[in-house]
């Protein structure tokens, strides 16, 4: 994947912490306390219902920490909130000159073993702990539920569909990125594709097929648009109905040379209902068609459709994931 942050967006993050940090520096250096120290962050416990987590997170600290620094703005408004004169002179050449040792991310993890270890200079040590804290907190909670989506599909692919629920523009972006470190096949996030060089999936919504007046005049447009990639949307109406047809339009598409791609569900009994298209496809030799199912999808659901026998070869899962809905926190610490 490409890198996490550029340097410019690293550097003004500096102020990016809670006031406390500053503050504890700025007594630090007035009373010339600068001797090493290290930091061990690590989870004191698992949330419930986890059993291990997925590290994530670590590249976006590395960059960080390789570029962060104080601007004329960031020492102008500090300034303001009653820091003196020779804390901030400090700042303006501050720059972090420790060492990071940490588990490659990906890394299956455990509570009270350090994920990462920061030795330096005491006031650089303190002065990064939110930043860290809150980049781990978010990206291990986000890639550990991934990866029991992703371990519940028992090899089908599974694509994050969250973007339109997760908590703002940050979010969306790094929770693509670690559902694909946890082994997502990709996103239906367009940017973060292009920014982590990613794989994007995207099908249709309800309004697009609502837009025409039949069904297959919706399917008939998407399939010109895009002859060797569609995924038709066959639920808005009735799903067999919209199953047919889908297998009108596969069938219109093979005579010119093209192949239908997939049908999505994303609503109703998925397992009986995929059972009921998986046969009218076959029967009329689209075997190559995947059925993608989609609709308020996490572990617990996946597991269940594939214990009822669901022909479902493709997962969209998204606000249950993308916002770790049943544990949203991670009890993420950073000691002394």
């Amino acid at each position: 994947m490409k890198p996490f942050l550029d340097s410019q967006k690293a550097e003004n993050m500096s102020l990016f912490t809670d006031l406390y940090e500053l503050t504890m520096c700025a007594s630090y250096f007035d009373n010339e306390k600068f001797e090493p120290a290290t930091f061990d962050l690590f989870v004191r416990r698992f949330p419930e219902n986890r059993g291990y987590l997925l590290f994530v997170g670590l590249e976006q600290i590395l960059q960080f920490l390789e570029s962060v620094k104080f601007t004329d703005e960031h020492l102008a408004y500090l300034k303001k909130k009653g820091f003196n004169r020779q804390f901030l002179e400090y700042l303006r050449d501050f720059k972090f000159t420790g060492d990071v040792w940490a588990m490659p991310e990906g890394t299956v993890a455990f509570p009270c073993e350090p994920l990462i270890r920061v030795t330096a200079p005491i006031i650089e040590a303190q002065l990064v702990e939110t930043f860290l804290l809150n980049t781990v907190n978010l990206q291990t909670m986000i890639a550990t539920k991934a990866s029991r989506v992703v371990y519940a599909a028992k090899g089908k692919s599974v694509v994050e569909f969250g973007l339109r629920r997760e908590h703002g523009i940050d979010a969306g972006m790094k929770v693509a990125r670690c559902s694909y470190v946890a082994g997502c096949q990709g996103t239906s996030n367009v940017l973060a594709g292009m920014t982590y060089d990613i794989p994007v999936f995207g099908t249709m919504a309800h309004s697009f097929v609502m837009a025409y007046e039949k069904e297959i005049d919706a399917f008939r447009a998407f399939a010109k648009t895009f002859p060797d990639k569609s995924t038709l949307l066959i639920d808005t109406y009735n799903d067999l109905a919209g199953a047919e047809n889908a297998i009108l339009v596969a069938k219109e598409l093979e005579a010119k040379g093209h192949k239908l791609g997939g049908v999505r569900l994303d609503s109703g009994d998925l397992a009986e209902i995929s059972k009921k298209v998986r046969q009218m496809l076959d029967k009329n030799g689209l075997e190559y068609v995947d059925i993608f199912a989609s609709g308020d999808l996490d572990e617990y659901r996946i597991e269940e459709l594939l214990k009822k026998g669901a022909k479902i070869d493709a997962f969209g899962v998204g606000t249950r994931m993308g916002t770790s809905s049943d544990r949203p926190s991670v009890d993420v610490i950073y000691k002394l």
